[in-house]
This record gives C-alpha cells, structure tokens and sequence, in this order.
C-alpha cells in the first residue's frame, strides 16, 4: 500500500473511533506535517490535532488509549506512530501554545508554525469544519520563536537524528531568509542543495539516511559534519533575524519621518 493510501485508512480508522469514543464532544480532526506534503520524504509519523468542545475525563483518556494501541496492531508500523496533541476548542482558538488533553500534558511548541501550515492548506481534514474557522493566524514575532525553538531542539538532538537535524536546519534557513514557513523539509532541502552547493553530499546523506536506507558508515561522515553545519546555519539564522530588524527599524524612521 503506497503511503497517501495507508495514511487515508489510518485517517479513516481513527477517526470512526474518535467518534465511538468522544460522540459529539469531537470537533475536528487535522493531520498535517510530511504527509501534508506530496514531495515531502517517506514519513516516520502522523502528526495530529484532535480538536474537542471540551476537556477529556479519565474514562475517554483509557478508551483514547486502547484506540491507539488498537490502530498499532491493526496497521503497523504507521498506524503506532500517530504523534499529535488533543486540544480543547477555546483553547485552538488561542495563539497561546495549547496544552494537550492526552498523556503527559504536553504543549504543543511550535503552535504557531502549525497554525500557518494548516491554515495554508498543509493539512488534511478527516473530520470537522475549514479548520480556518478555528486556527487564528500568527505573526511573525510568534512564528519567530517558534522557529527558535525548533533550532533549540536541533541543538539539543544533533547526536541522535543527525539526518533530521540537518533536514531541519535547510528548513530554518529556507524559513528564517525567505520568511516562508509552509514548506516541507524535503522542499527546503533542494533550495539548500541548490544555494548552498558545499552542503549537496550532506543532504544527499541525510535524505537517505531519514528514507531507512543509511548506513552505520554514513551516519558517521553526518556525524562528523554536524557541528559545523549547525554553527553555519546558525550564522546565516541569527544575519537573517538581524537584517529584519534592521528593516523594521529603518521603516519606522521612515513611517515617523513622514508624519
């Protein structure tokens, strides 16, 4: 079963038992990240908000439970990698950072870049109204530190997932110089690939390496260059926040100027 096609069954089914579960507490289901993209990479997980009119008690949190590890065995390995956050509505309708109904509580950090994804049409809706009826739109000094906070995690992961990082780090740089942040991985990988050329044999070794088909071999040539990759797109970053700066600050001389 091709990808799109596992991701629509898997969509489906847990859908039909979200409703079986949550009845008319169900608000919307999204799934977006990779498997919004068509030219993003082979995906890893399914990323997801669950949106509810209300918080979950401890009986829907156990059903929830058993409904994913129901999906797992039904659809592996896909179906166990079901990664995403269950949101109140009046929460969604924030632009603060919501904290999930499910598991350890965790809040969902990069809300705003989530937002904007789906917002733009990243997304795939299983159920529920336009999810622009929910998700209000960010701007840039959230999405900025949003996407700080993406580079943070990098920085903190460089050693475990040297593929994704480096990934990741094409798409901070795409994000951060071109302030276009609905873009894949995989997309902002050949923008790097392209103007950045010294960077070619490392995206060649990430895009196989995050595909499965590394080796132990490989993974170590990544290793060996990801410090210095992180402090150049650390570089390139922190010139890109500065020159916006810079703009704001000399169209506000001129908006004053001309008062």
């Amino acid at each position: 079963m091709k990808i799109a096609e596992e991701v629509t069954t898997i969509g489906e089914a847990f859908r039909d038992g979200l409703l079986a579960i949550l009845g008319s507490k169900l608000v919307g289901v999204y799934l977006y990240g990779a498997v919004a993209f068509p030219e993003a990479a082979p995906t890893g997980d399914i990323d997801f908000h669950v949106i509810l009119k209300e918080g979950l008690i401890e009986a829907e949190r156990s059903a929830l439970q058993a409904l994913h590890e129901s999906l797992a065995g039904r659809f592996p390995p896909l179906g166990a990698e079901l990664d995403g956050y269950y949101l109140q509505l009046e929460d969604a309708r924030r632009e603060t950072p919501p904290r999930s109904q499910m598991g350890n509580g965790a809040i969902d950090q990069s809300w705003a870049l989530h937002r904007e994804h789906i917002r733009a049409g990243r997304r795939i809706i299983v159920y529920g109204p336009d999810p622009n009826e929910i998700y209000p739109p960010a701007e840039w000094p959230e999405i900025e530190r949003a996407l700080l906070g993406e580079l943070d995690f990098v920085e903190k992961h460089l050693s475990e997932n040297p593929d994704f990082c480096i990934l990741n780090l094409c798409r901070l740089m795409y994000s951060f110089e071109t302030s276009d942040i609905v873009v894949s991985k995989a997309m902002a990988a050949e923008w790097v690939y392209h103007a950045l050329p010294a960077w070619g044999p490392y995206i060649d070794l990430a895009r196989k390496s995050y595909a499965g088909q590394g080796t132990g071999q490989e993974r170590e040539l990544m290793l060996a260059e990801i410090d210095g990759l992180l402090k150049f797109a650390q570089a390139r970053i922190q010139a890109s926040i500065q020159s916006r700066q810079l703009s704001g600050e000399a169209e506000a001389r001129s908006h004053t100027s001309d008062l």
